[in-house]
């Protein structure tokens, strides 16, 4: 007998409640085009529904109640009424903690649907945060689903975020649980909805067996294609809530075998579901006049679809030299932002480009402790190992010039390293300039400042005086 089910997918959405723009790649240069919304992922959920019944299961994999104003102001709170909307059926967390782990609880109680993470745990008591699985049942199947959070958020995050909290990969409890929902529960199928980032996810399904699906977060990967590892079919769908994925399965004896699918565009031709769009208009619309605020211009489209350098975090970066005189300025590797075309700047495009607005900061750094920073960067970037891999993006960087052999071993992949327009000195004491809790980790320098100017302020200032280029300068460049 077989059986059928449908597996849908939103993954790093980023608080993006409306339409926005989206960068789509092309065989000649990329296209901006609007995409996303609550409003139309809401529609076409219930499309799929209406036409599969009872045999759909829908899954977030984290990174959904941060990266906008609206989220951000209201700590993630603001979304609770939307996502319970969309009737998912479970989800995974990253950015979730970034308003703390009692915000964050506060919040998972509200929603309808579970937060599963097999490997967040109180370090106080050693019990899991949140619960590591759950069975949904559909009209033909039983499916196990375990939720795995992303582990670097106490590692490289600020330390407020994983306060009384600790996280592990994950790997070493998932075959317990797999083998708990296969043969105490008599699951029909194992699910695991990560964030680890695809990478990390890959060499994990190589290493568990019997994992069924594995619904990918984290690296914003567009998947065209499911991978499949050790008989794992692996899906990422992408950013900002502009696709969903979407996995059709034939099921025959508790195993897959026949599956089809499709990243969905969440495009404008779907007609978006009326109540989810006021329940996004009543969530929008306080902060609408403030946010549509035209505060300039950009000749360059802004974008963070770039590993080594982006002209958004350029355009950051040099309104933080602006502001600060520096020498140098760094900022963090985000992946989330959504593209803003060459035109008008609103403050709403600040809001997302930067959305936790922190001081601006400046900080003496010796040379030595420049190339080892960025050594570190790049290692936890590019490791070999995909475990060792704890980032975004290559850090973002102005005032200097690196060249560097990505292919290297860790702690030499740098071959050239200028500053001010020399070879950089080890001993030299350089000021530099960065947005406060990132861009320079607190290991790195010493009289650190932080200035009374944050930093949509100084992106503000520095759009008023015209029209701003932010072009590729090959800050780090790959040799």
């Amino acid at each position: 007998m077989t059986d059928h089910l449908t597996l849908l997918q939103v993954n790093d959405s980023h608080g993006y409640l409306e339409p926005h723009q989206e960068l789509f790649y092309t065989a000649g240069l990329p296209e901006y085009r609007i995409a996303g919304g609550y409003a139309r992922i809401a529609a076409l959920l219930e499309g799929i529904r209406d036409t599969r019944g009872e045999r759909v299961l829908s899954f977030d994999c984290g990174d959904t109640i941060h990266g906008t104003y609206p989220a951000v102001q209201s700590k993630g709170e603001a979304l609770v009424p939307v996502l319970n909307a969309l009737r998912l059926d479970g989800m995974t967390a990253h950015w979730e903690f970034a308003y703390g782990p009692e915000q964050f609880r506060k919040v998972a109680r509200a929603l309808d649907y579970p937060v599963l993470a097999v490997n967040c745990y109180d370090d106080a008591t050693g019990d899991l945060v949140f619960p590591p699985s759950a069975v949904c049942e559909t009209e033909d199947l039983q499916v196990g689903v375990i939720g795995i959070a992303a582990t670097i958020v106490d590692k490289v995050m600020p330390e407020s975020f994983s306060e009384g909290i600790h996280f592990t990969l994950g790997n070493e409890e998932l075959p317990e649980h797999i083998a708990r929902l296969r043969d105490e529960e008599g699951v029909d199928l194992v699910v695991v909805v990560s964030h680890l980032g695809f990478p990390q996810e890959v060499k994990l399904a190589g290493e568990v067996d019997g994992i069924d699906i594995l619904l990918s977060g984290h690296t914003h990967n567009r998947l065209f294609e499911p991978a499949v590892v050790n008989d794992t079919i692996i899906i990422q769908s992408g950013c900002h809530g502009s696709f969903l994925g979407r996995l059709d399965l034939a099921v025959e004896n508790r195993r897959v075998k026949r599956y089809s699918h499709e990243l969905l565009v969440v495009g404008e031709e779907i007609r978006p579901d009326p109540e989810v769009e006021d329940l996004v208009a009543g969530v929008v619309d306080p902060h609408r006049e403030r946010l549509s605020r035209v505060v300039g211009e950009t000749r360059t489209g802004l974008s963070r679809t770039t590993v080594l350098e982006a002209t958004m975090d350029n355009l950051l970066l040099q309104a933080i030299l602006d502001v600060t005189g520096a020498e140098m300025a760094f900022s963090n590797g985000w992946r989330y932002g959504a593209p803003v075309p060459p035109g008008p700047v609103t403050a709403n495009d600040l809001w997302n480009i930067i959305p936790v607005n922190p001081p601006v900061s400046t900080v003496e750094i010796t040379g030595r402790e420049l190339r080892a920073m960025m050594e570190e960067n790049l290692e936890r970037t590019f490791s070999r190992d995909p475990y060792e891999q704890m980032g975004g993006y290559v850090k973002r960087c102005m005032g200097i010039k690196l060249y560097c052999k990505l292919e290297n071993a860790p702690g030499l992949r740098i071959q050239e390293f200028f500053a001010g327009g020399r070879r950089l000195d080890p001993d030299t004491v350089y000021r530099a300039a960065f947005v406060t809790g990132q861009g320079v980790p607190p290991q790195y320098g010493m009289n650190r400042e932080n200035l009374d100017i944050h930093a949509i302020e100084a992106l503000e200032r520095y759009l008023a005086r015209g029209p701003a280029s932010a072009e590729l300068h090959g800050s780090v460049t790959a040799i």
